[in-house]
């Protein structure tokens, strides 16, 4: 009889900051659907993108799931030659439907979404627009205000504005005027708390932006929101439905890439203490946030949420969501009654809608 599993391309690591995540994302998501509950339904192919941007074949990409290898640079290809998707048209043949397990650019924003859009295959998560708007926290920013749906305070800049005094006079003035400090600086392309400082000077301020232009040409300034942070899961395309709300607890000033990825240095608490009416204000404004962006599939939605005045602000979207042993996203949508292996199913029959 033939073959009737699916052959799912799961896809990892990538050029970006974020590569090493990205292959713990990927160690979960592979694990999940080699479980028993998906291993008559499915077919992994483990695709690994290098840090020089070169796709491996399925054996080797397989073997840095599996520990038997390390991460290395290839010299096949380097990051300007065409050479670096050699291998994508005979890797992608046998694919039924792409499964990215890939932060930052390049991976979540909309880039690679194109490129499988192209092959004519299913692939979780959301599409161009939603992943390139979702990535980049202006633009998402921006959405959110025609929207009129609640946010925090912020003010944006370009790189090349760091070299225009007056113009740079203008947005310190405006920073100092309606953000305050502290303020948090960031990339506006990327995730993890990768590049992001809190200020609370001036001095720290323009340190900030240097230190985040690095990772990007945009940087965005947001006011400090001094509140419980709260994350919601989001799942499906055609009806979107939530998961409970988590809240995340940390030892550190703010929630940093190493209290992010290390479990001594953060904790979760779910469902999180909240009220029935909280917790419905931020389920509906978790789905209101995705549907503005045009983000389906998954997605994980952040708030803040200020209990005197019971004001929630929301403070992103992020449609490719960790899937590390400590990511709220699954975690979340376990408490929610939906294992991981349930939930990566989930995943894929919604990529096929």
């Amino acid at each position: 009889m033939p073959n009737t599993k699916l052959i799912i391309g799961l896809v990892f690591g990538g050029e970006s900051s974020e590569h090493e995540v990205s292959i713990k994302s990927a160690k979960t998501i592979y694990n999940a659907l080699s479980h028993p509950y998906n291993s008559k339904n499915f077919i992994v192919n483990p695709i690994y993108i290098n840090k020089n941007g070169f796709w491996e074949d399925t054996e080797y990409s397989k073997s840095i799931l599996l520990e038997e290898k390390k991460p290395i640079i290839t010299t096949k290809s380097n990051k300007v030659s065409i050479n670096n998707l050699s291998n994508f048209p005979i890797l992608s043949n046998n694919i039924d439907v792409w499964f990215p397990a890939l932060h930052g650019p390049n991976g979540e924003d909309g880039v690679i979404q194109g490129l499988f859009k192209l092959t004519g295959k299913s692939f979780v998560g959301s599409g161009t627009l939603g992943s390139s708007l979702g990535m980049d926290k202006i633009a998402m920013k921006s959405i959110f205000k025609s929207f009129n749906l609640p946010q925090t305070p912020y003010v944006f800049l370009h790189k090349e504005d760091l070299l225009n005094k007056i113009l740079m006079k203008s947005i310190f003035d405006e920073i100092e005027k309606t953000i305050h400090y502290p303020c948090f600086v960031k990339p506006a392309n990327l995730g993890s708390s990768i590049g992001i400082t809190k200020a609370k000077s001036k001095q720290e301020l323009i340190s900030g932006i240097e230190i985040a232009a690095k990772y990007d040409e945009r940087v965005i300034v947001e006011k400090n929101i001094e509140g419980r942070e709260l994350e919601c899961g989001v799942l499906g395309k055609s009806k979107m439905k939530c998961s409970v709300i988590g809240e995340v607890k940390f030892a550190t000033d703010w929630y940093t890439y190493e209290s992010k990825y290390n479990e001594y240095l953060s904790n979760t608490i779910i469902p999180a203490d909240l009220n029935l009416n909280i917790s419905n204000r931020i389920q509906k404004l978790a789905i209101e946030a995705c549907k503005a962006i045009n983000a389906c599939g998954l997605a994980r939605v952040d708030f803040f949420y200020q209990e005197s005045s019971q004001q929630i602000y929301i403070n992103e979207v992020n449609t490719l969501p960790g899937f590390t042993r400590t990511s709220m996203y699954p975690m979340l949508w376990e408490a929610s009654g939906i294992k991981l292996e349930k939930l990566v199913a989930n995943l894929i029959e919604t990529a096929r809608e």
